[in-house]
């Protein structure tokens, strides 16, 4: 049996200024750090050997912390690096020592370290038109809603942004390549992301309908835990309740 563990990131300073996120890089306030050392201190038992992120700061922060709490340090993997073994001391363009060659995960480590992927596959929705823009005021132009609809509708986003369809398009096809194969190895792996990817996964995993998944909203670091055994993931703790489900 392997663990997957999806945990949105801790509460950012746009999340407090009421913002529209989306691609911009916003880091944690205070809260959002002790929401994650919270959840770090829930997920201190399960060993995790593999951690995917997104390229925005505020889910690697949200992972660094959650992996000082498993006494690991993380590594990020560089995709386009090779392993760097077998380097010649000449520096030979031609041969093993080129420069894109030596900086990436070491295949023989220390057990302390782990390995981190990042992919843009698994970045928040890029909101269009909303964009860094207040959400109250965004409310007040186009109505509630309105804002509602372009926020939990499945195939319609905000005019010039993504939809959560075109969120799936990307983060599923990363999840089912990169990040699946790994669990049904036997790795615990920790995907720590934002609303809207995870939400894509979310649906992805447990079948959720179009319409049932504008019902599925993620709290600041609270970990969706799912064990995987015989071909399956199934969600372990609790079903979310309808407090986690309206936060936004």
């Amino acid at each position: 049996m392997s663990y997957l563990i999806l945990v949105r990131h801790g509460e950012s300073g746009w999340n407090v200024d009421g913002r529209f996120g989306g691609w911009v890089d916003v880091p944690l306030t205070g809260k959002g750090i002790g929401e994650a050392l919270l959840c770090a201190a829930e997920l201190e038992e399960i060993n995790l050997d593999l951690a995917f992120t997104s390229k925005l700061i505020r889910a690697q922060e949200t992972l660094f912390l959650i992996l000082s709490k498993q006494k690991k340090i993380g590594v990020f993997v560089h995709e386009e690096a090779g392993t760097g073994e077998d380097r010649t001391e000449s520096g030979d363009e031609a041969g093993s020592d080129k420069k894109e060659n030596r900086y990436s995960y070491p295949t023989k480590t220390e057990k302390n370290l782990i390995p981190i992927y990042s992919s843009d596959a698994l970045n928040e929705r890029y909101y269009g038109i909303l964009q860094g823009k207040k959400k109250d005021r965004m409310k007040e132009k186009y109505g509630e809603e309105q804002i509602l609809h372009w926020c939990r509708s499945y195939d319609e986003g905000p005019p010039g942004g993504e939809s959560l369809k075109d969120i799936y398009g990307r983060a599923v096809p990363y999840f089912e390549k990169e990040i699946l194969p790994v669990i049904q190895a036997g790795k615990n792996v920790i995907v720590c992301a934002h609303q809207n990817s995870l939400r894509a996964l979310i649906k992805h995993i447990e079948g959720i309908s179009n319409e049932g998944i504008r019902k599925i909203r993620l709290a600041n670091a609270r970990p969706v835990i799912y064990t995987f055994s015989r071909g399956m993931l199934v969600r372990e703790n609790a079903e979310m309740d309808l407090s986690v489900k309206r936060n936004l």
